[in-house]
């Protein structure tokens, strides 16, 4: 067999950094890391060929070559998908579908020969014996969460490295918390399941031979879902292993906001070379979080939670939301001040949406709110439901919050409070390669200092870190580069809405 694995484009929104990621020339911030697993479940005499549309182009020829063309998405690969479909259909070549898109919503694609759902160790051995046996179905599909410690390496030949800004890696799937408006739990469970620690080492191992010496995204919607197994196992062994390659990665993962009562946890993430963990806040309003389940932050001092993560050394990227049923006027600005006061400097804000296989979902479609399918950009001024608050006042609200935070004044003024309180552990300062750091240094110097308008802040940034604390310069330039991002893609959607 010929197999092309097709990753869909993403659209440009706050997710894709692609404007930051052309300062050193990338074209993308990770690789789809559940088709290069998947290519690794296949058997190991077929030919495979990865086509990722975020950095290369999907030729003719590529669909021709192929006897099966796999396909995986998210939500917001939507359209990029129907159309790769509809090319292979236009071809004659069979496609095999899924990911996250297809196992939420595969009968409103036409087109796919077999849809492989859910998680591929327990649907994909079923369609590959049918499929040798001639009688491959439409549609393959499971309840059951498979153990994961028996799957496979995935296949980094595949991958042209160069193009992307990090690697990526899973650890887990599945999350012990149950919030309403998320189908993480409906897509892997809610007991967390993990890799053995061998497992990961073997992981780490494989990108270290593959040359990979630079940042490395754990993918896990929470990593710390076990952390009995994190701090007795996972984290030592990790550290240890990094300390024996002589640091080659930096990482980021996204963790739920408990992380920050557990002072063990947080020692051994940065001792593990953890810089940076992505946090769901979404909310200052103590009623919105009751009404989406989200207890895990309900009540909590949150500035100091996130400022105490900052000083340990653990960078706080953070998911904001707009638009839940007890939001009211008070919640933009108060949004705003947090956002401003905790030094969160990649602040994603998105409009409330229901995602199909949620909780909100189903309690929404009940009420007769539910107006159509949910783009997957929560960031794009839609919505997919009826908000309770007017949604005018709603859009205005949410427009108020983005155009404030990442104004140039605004967004300058948090990378400064971020740099006063932040700590780094040792693994802070191998974000960039040397020529890519020269590379980025030059053309910030160009657009962030001389053509840009609001140039003042950059300069102000560099001098101010440089006489204070000069180890940190390196990040401020990177924190100004993802400003620069942040700019470029509201002033995007503002053309996009005008039209």
């Amino acid at each position: 067999m010929k197999i092309l694995m097709v990753y869909p484009g993403y659209p440009d929104t706050f997710w894709s950094f692609r404007h930051a990621l052309k300062f050193i020339s990338k074209k993308a911030a990770f690789p789809p890391l559940g088709l290069l697993t998947v290519a690794s479940l296949l058997p190991e005499a077929w030919e495979k060929k990865l086509v990722d549309m975020n950095t290369d182009t999907l030729s003719v020829r590529d669909i021709q070559w192929a006897d099966y063309v796999f396909i995986s998405a998210m939500t917001i690969q939507r359209e990029s998908a129907k159309d790769v479909i509809a090319r292979c259909r236009k071809e004659g070549t069979p496609v095999v579908a899924g990911g996250p898109l297809f196992t939420a919503e595969y009968e409103k694609f036409e087109g796919v020969d077999h849809f492989v759902l859910n998680e591929a160790e327990l649907t994909l051995p079923a369609f590959l014996e049918d499929l040798g046996n001639g009688c491959a179905r439409h549609l393959y599909t499971s309840s059951n969460f498979p153990d994961i410690t028996g799957t496979p390496i995935p296949a980094w030949e595949l991958v042209d490295m160069s193009k992307y800004s990090s690697m990526c890696i899973q650890y887990s799937r599945g999350c012990p918390f149950d919030c309403e408006f998320c189908s993480i739990v409906a897509m892997n469970g809610h007991v967390p399941r993990t890799k053995d620690t061998e497992q990961l080492l073997a992981e780490m191992e494989a990108l270290y031979r593959a040359g990979w010496r630079s940042n490395v995204f754990i993918v896990d919607d929470n990593f710390i879902g076990n952390k009995k197994k994190l701090k007795g196992s996972v984290l030592p062994a990790l550290a240890a292993w990094l300390q024996l390659k002589r640091h080659p990665f930096a990482f980021t993962t996204e963790a739920s906001i408990n992380i920050s009562d557990d002072d063990e946890l947080i020692r051994l993430m940065v001792q593990a070379d953890f810089t940076t963990v992505f946090v769901g806040i979404e909310t200052t309003s103590d009623e919105s979080l009751a009404e989406c389940g989200k207890f895990q932050n309900k009540g909590r001092d949150m500035v100091t939670a996130v400022q105490k993560l900052h000083r340990s050394g653990l960078q706080v990227q953070a998911g904001f939301i707009v638009g839940f049923d007890n939001d009211g006027v008070s919640v933009f600005e108060n949004i705003i001040s947090f956002i401003q006061e905790t030094g969160i400097v990649t602040a994603m804000v998105g409009l409330l949406n229901a995602p199909s296989d949620t909780r909100l979902y189903r309690r929404l479609k009940k009420e007769g709110r539910i107006l159509a399918d949910m783009s997957g950009d929560n960031t794009d001024w839609s919505m997919n439901f009826t908000p309770k608050m007017d949604r005018n006042q709603l859009i205005d609200g949410y427009h108020r919050i983005i155009n404030t935070i990442y104004s140039n004044n605004s967004y300058y003024e948090r990378v400064r409070t971020f740099l006063s309180q932040y700590e780094p552990g040792r693994a802070a300062g191998i974000e960039l390669k040397p020529r890519e750091s020269v590379q980025a240094l030059f053309k910030a110097f160009w657009i962030l200092g001389i053509r840009e308008r609001g140039r003042r802040n950059y300069w102000k940034l560099l001098a101010g870190t440089a006489l204070k604390r000069p180890r940190l310069l390196p990040l401020s330039i990177t924190l100004a580069i993802y400003g620069y991002h942040f700019r470029k893609v509201i002033a995007g959607y503002g053309a996009a809405a005008s039209r």
